[in-house]
């Protein structure tokens, strides 16, 4: 799994939260500018890239994140 983190949510205050980590659901559209995040409704939706940044994560801290959000 992926995730980014938000640091730009102009326009979606109620989806999205500024400095939250959020899991990528798709990366087929980021060469059109934008990624497919689960956001605060627990579904997935397109939002522009620039809104995001990649974070690099341990695998130990992804499983752990999984485990408690299933």
């Amino acid at each position: 799994m992926k995730y980014v983190i938000c640091i730009d949510n102009k326009d979606y205050e109620s989806s999205l939260e500024v400095r939250k980590l959020y899991r990528v659901a798709d990366e087929s559209y980021l060469e059109d500018n934008l990624i497919s995040i689960f956001d605060e409704s627990g579904e997935s939706y397109l939002y522009n890239k620039n809104m995001f940044m990649n974070v690099d994560i341990p695998i130990e801290v992804i499983e752990k994140i999984e485990f408690e959000t299933v």
